[in-house]
């Protein structure tokens, strides 16, 4: 039996759904069917030169190997400093020892007044920082194994990416197969990667007349872990174990062991001979000019050792790649004659194929998905919509389930935080790792625009299967998440009316917790959720909760000044010293439905966010979210500019990832809201309007055909 990442998922308590997309098919202005394998394939990666940028990934949403210009990860201290190449996988998680005397339940909440009441947060680091920087960096994700080439000039020095000639190297998007070539000494090299679907597996494929000379060798190496965003602490060599055992003449297994964290590596090969260089190196030599072969499986446990071989490896993932392309939704922009499309559907095609790699497994997604760690690895739930709704619109609705079974996980931890903090019901965390701890943070834990997710969530579920199943899966995670969201308004009597903080962190992060009140975003998003929750009573025959309708009656209407809605209460310099970060207020109707918006003041306020705002100081998945604000406000012009803002934290990669700043240089978030915004120009929303295309510009410009695409709440 061949291993598979089951083990995993069943030690984390990870259930599974067998709901069942049901893609609807609509077309655009020109009708006809899309030729998917043309325009998948009009977008293939080309690289000529080595760019850390340019760093490509194969993957299967659980596992992700990200090569380099040759196809393996030769270079990895060159890429390092901006695009780190690192091979992990949802189960690769490593927590480093607490020192002597640390306890987690030894942690000091701060005391926040809370209309009278002290209220507990995990927001302060003085006088406990060693506890505090431990809660926060661990569990950490880690890089599982470098699989590079050892290249060597012909006069034995190792080779630079400078020394590579005539280099040619090409992602086929439509069966995520990377083919690489270039010419070392005056001979050719030609490398083959790809991953298998099911498996957390690499095969690698090399052809090269230097195969069985010392130029040219595969290497592979283990380190230890680290938090840091490269994952991998090449130094400490003396901090972990490689256990070697070769069986045969062409399979080994590697059990690796790093304190309380171990896994195992099953290594076959064609065409080779492997040798143990130091404690966690190993060369895999060719023994001829002719070919080299290997399939290299990571997992969390012993696995048999029946792998795939190269070939099987491709086929598979061939067969899977074309199903993904070929099922769910697809948009052409090739008849478009506004300069822009061509762009556009570039980043479209490419957040495809990375947001399947990286946001759609058994976790939600790290900002930097599979690539590398960004907050260590760690997930942020307030961004989970951004990594995965947008499957549900594209009907691609299994690979947005898949994340979701870790609410089921975390209802019991979501109920002992509420009731430390005096609420009811469960209060999701914010940034957790596979443990599902909520990590310390001087902004996170008073983050609350990620309670209502799991009830938005739930109502994409029923939508896709309105039956008792999906109401009773979801039932206590949405009653127990709304039950909090009442709690936590609070009656201002004075004004007979509920409000939201203080204390909270709004959307945006960037005003002071401890006076925050009624932010706009959070109020429509509380109307949303409320509104829904009720909706979930009466499916499940249950009468409405009074309380929960005083709260959606009286809760405080979304601050408005001058015609214009504020980032939160009392923010009067929103649009003049407020202007940065998230305009989190456009969210309210576009990523939301619209409780509680006036759409006319909402339609004056995006205007003015798009003429004021500071976008090079906002994040990618702003645009996105801007974007589909203009399309519900009947703006389509504005639509398509706000998706395409000339702006640093709006660029794309030639591997499609949406740079942020030098630190964080792939941002998932950013290509989810394009897809999320994308979608919804194309299909548009529940009572919207009957245009087969209500987010793109009627100018004659714009030619959008479009299929499988649901329509938005």
């Amino acid at each position: 039996m061949r291993c598979t990442r089951r083990t995993f998922i069943k030690a984390a308590g990870a259930t599974s759904l067998t709901l069942a997309a049901r893609p609807s098919l609509g077309f655009g202005r020109s009708g006809g069917a899309i030729d998917r394998r043309v325009l998948v394939r009009r977008h293939d990666p080309v690289v000529t030169a080595f760019d850390p940028f340019s760093a490509l990934t194969v993957g299967n949403g659980e596992f992700a190997f990200t090569a380099d210009i040759t196809g393996l990860q030769t270079f990895p201290a060159e890429c390092e400093p901006t695009f780190p190449l690192c091979t992990t996988a949802h189960w690769s998680w490593h927590t480093t020892p607490a020192a002597e005397g640390l306890r987690r339940e030894d942690f000091r909440y701060r005391d926040y007044d809370t209309y009278g009441r002290k209220v507990g947060y995990a927001t302060d680091r003085r006088g406990q920082e060693p506890l505090f920087d431990w809660l926060r960096q661990n569990p950490h994700r880690l890089h599982l194994g470098r699989i590079g080439f050892e290249l060597a000039t012909s006069n034995g020095a190792p080779a630079k990416p400078a020394d590579l000639r005539q280099c040619r190297q090409v992602l086929d998007l439509w069966s995520g197969v990377l083919d690489s070539r270039f010419e070392l000494a005056g001979q050719p090299v030609r490398v083959t990667t790809c991953c298998h679907p099911e498996l957390d597996l690499v095969a690698v494929r090399v052809e090269s007349p230097l195969l069985g000379s010392k130029l040219l060798r595969v290497l592979l190496a283990f380190p230890f872990a680290s938090p840091e965003r490269g994952m991998a602490d090449w130094g400490a060599i003396a901090r972990h174990t490689t256990t070697f055992a070769q069986q045969e003449h062409n399979h080994a297994d590697f059990t690796r062991k790093l304190d309380e964290t171990e896994y195992r590596v099953n290594l076959h090969w064609r065409g080779g001979a492997l040798s143990r260089r130091a404690a966690h190196e190993f060369v895999l030599s060719g023994t001829s000019g002719q070919a080299l072969e290997l399939a290299c499986l990571f997992s969390p446990g012993p696995c048999s050792t029946n792998l795939p071989s190269f070939a099987q490896t491709r086929a598979a993932s061939q067969r899977s790649w074309q199903r993904f392309w070929q099922d769910g939704g697809a948009i052409d922009l090739s008849g478009s004659t506004d300069a822009r499309a061509a762009e556009l559907e570039r980043r479209v095609v490419l957040s495809l194929y990375n947001t399947a790699i990286h946001c759609c497994g058994s976790l939600p997604s790290a900002e930097t998905g599979l690539l590398c760690n960004s907050w260590y690895g760690k997930f942020h739930l307030e961004m989970h919509w951004w990594h995965a709704v947008h499957f549900t619109a594209w009907s691609r609705f299994s690979r947005f389930e898949k994340s979701l079974a870790i609410y089921e996980r975390l209802l019991p931890i979501a109920r002992d935080t509420a009731q430390r903090q005096g609420y009811r019901g469960a209060r999701w965390p914010k940034m957790i790792g596979a443990d599902g701890h909520d990590s310390p943070s001087p902004v996170a834990p008073l983050l609350i625009w990620q309670q209502p997710h799991p009830i938005y969530y739930a109502e994409l579920c029923y939508r896709n299967e309105p039956s008792k199943k999906t109401l009773d899966r979801w039932r206590d995670v949405v009653l127990e998440t709304a039950e909090f969201m009442a709690s936590f308004a609070l009656l201002d009597s004075a004004r007979d009316r509920f409000v939201l903080g203080p204390p909270l962190k709004t959307v945006s992060e960037n005003t002071e917790a401890t006076t925050a009140i009624n932010p706009t975003f959070e109020l429509a998003y509380w109307r949303f959720g409320l509104r829904v929750a009720q909706d979930w009573r009466e499916r499940l025959g249950l009468e409405r909760n009074p309380a929960w309708d005083r709260v959606l009656r009286l809760l405080a209407p979304l601050p408005a000044r001058d015609g214009l809605y504020l980032l939160q209460e009392g923010l009067n310099e929103t649009y003049t010293e407020w202007n940065w970060e998230h305009p989190a207020l456009v969210g309210a109707f576009g990523m939301l439905p619209g409780d509680g918006v006036d759409q006319a003041t909402m339609r004056r306020s995006l205007a003015r966010v798009m003429q004021v705002w500071q976008w090079d100081r906002a994040w990618g998945w702003d645009f996105g979210k801007a974007a589909m604000c203009a399309a519900r406000t009947g703006q389509p012009d504005l639509a398509v500019d706000a998706l395409l803002i000339d702006a640093v934290k709006n660029r794309y990669h030639p591997n499609g990832h949406n740079y942020q700043r030098a630190d964080l240089t792939a941002y998932l978030p950013g290509n989810g809201a394009l897809l999320c915004a994308v979608a919804m120009m194309c299909a548009g929303w529940t009572d919207g309007p009957s245009s087969p295309t209500p987010g793109f510009p009627p100018n004659g410009q714009w030619s959008v055909r479009h299929e499988g695409l649901r329509q938005w709440l």
